[in-house]
């Protein structure tokens, strides 16, 4: 009964926690080890609530078994992003700081989605109703204009025309519809066998997200990196063991070949200056630098500056969602309105 027992208390959880569960416990985690918690203690403490208690019992024996800390997060099904940038508390040792950066992100992504569903959810709506009214209106009603109008042949031309045009308008969403859920079901199961450098080279054409993915690379580059400069790593000693990671393929492939820049003694800010979904300012930072206190410094506020900019710029983007949905609504309700009233006019004209 007792060996039951303990097998339910540390029995590793099979689903992913939901995200807001996530996140609550990193708060708890952290208020702990702001309090002088060691981890273990605080993961025990953090047992004491009912729904954090199967993903606390499971990180305390992955981490008895030998796992680093975001391997035991990894293996409790937590989101990527907080396991890949808590991977670097293997270097930095500091676990503390680092889980409260990667709350801060993290919080952020739930923050970005709940209003990009809110701003989405009722456009689309809308958009579905349109659509069973563009159907119905295809349909039902302009055949019933062919028959009403078939003496005037300048009336039937206008309403085949229509008919045309909306049967191309329903058409075309299908398409693009399938298209887009066809191509993301393929990119889901390719995304790994595609190479990093096609990758880098996919993502540069798509010039809205190119910006997105430049502003997220700089910015975990330069928190890791100024993080891992205040523990007293050179700079090589840093870029090797950002390339050894696999979470996140783009920066670990950056990091090898700014890595075999140094190590053919040429100094790195050339080749920074040119990478493809890179912040030139980085560069910059490092040519100004050469003392590691002030480059610390300097990333440490750029890795600042660039949250800020994420966030203010994701949120911008997030209020264009609805008036561009409307627009688009608009146009297509105006032209099934001439569609329908332009025919009568025409009989109107001939009477």
């Amino acid at each position: 009964m007792g060996s039951l027992g303990m097998k339910r208390f540390w029995r590793p959880i099979n689903n992913s926690p939901k995200k807001e569960l996530q996140l609550r416990f990193l708060y708890r985690l952290s208020r702990l080890l702001n309090n002088g918690y060691p981890i273990v203690e605080a993961l025990g403490v953090i047992q004491w609530d009912t729904q954090l208690k199967p993903i606390a019992s499971s990180v305390i024996y992955y981490l008895k078994s030998g796992s680093h800390f975001d391997e035991a997060l990894e293996k409790v099904h937590f989101n990527q992003t907080i396991t890949a940038y808590l991977y670097f508390v293997r270097s930095n040792g500091d676990l503390r700081i680092s889980i409260e950066k990667c709350m801060t992100m993290f919080e952020q992504r739930i923050v970005y989605t709940k209003k990009f569903q809110e701003a989405a959810r009722y456009p689309i709506i809308l958009l579905v109703i349109f659509a069973v009214l563009l159907y119905f209106v295809k349909q039902s009603v302009l055949p019933s204009f062919i028959d009403l109008f078939q003496n005037n042949s300048e009336t039937a031309s206008t309403v085949m025309l229509a008919m045309g045009m909306i049967d191309f308008t329903i058409r075309f969403f299908m398409i693009l519809i399938v298209f887009l859920v066809f191509g993301f079901l393929i990119w889901q199961i390719n995304q790994k066998k595609i190479s990093v450098d096609k990758r880098i080279r996919f993502f540069n054409l798509l010039p809205v997200y190119r910006q997105y993915k430049t502003m997220e690379i700089s910015f975990l580059f330069a928190t890791h990196l100024s993080s891992l400069l205040s523990t007293g790593l050179s700079i090589k000693e840093i870029l090797v063991s950002m390339s050894e990671q696999k979470k996140q393929p783009i920066l670990a492939h950056y990091a090898s070949l700014l890595t075999a820049e140094l190590s053919r003694g040429i100094y790195i800010t050339g080749l920074m200056a040119n990478l493809p979904l890179f912040d030139k300012q980085i560069s910059v930072i490092f040519q100004k630098n050469a003392d590691t206190e002030e480059l610390e410094k300097d990333l440490s506020i750029y890795a600042e500056f660039q949250t800020e900019e994420i966030h203010r710029k994701i949120m911008k983007a997030i209020t264009y969602i609805q008036p561009v949905f409307f627009l688009i609504l608009a146009s297509l309700v105006i032209f099934i309105y001439m569609a329908l009233m332009w025919p009568m006019f025409q009989l109107i004209d001939t009477i």
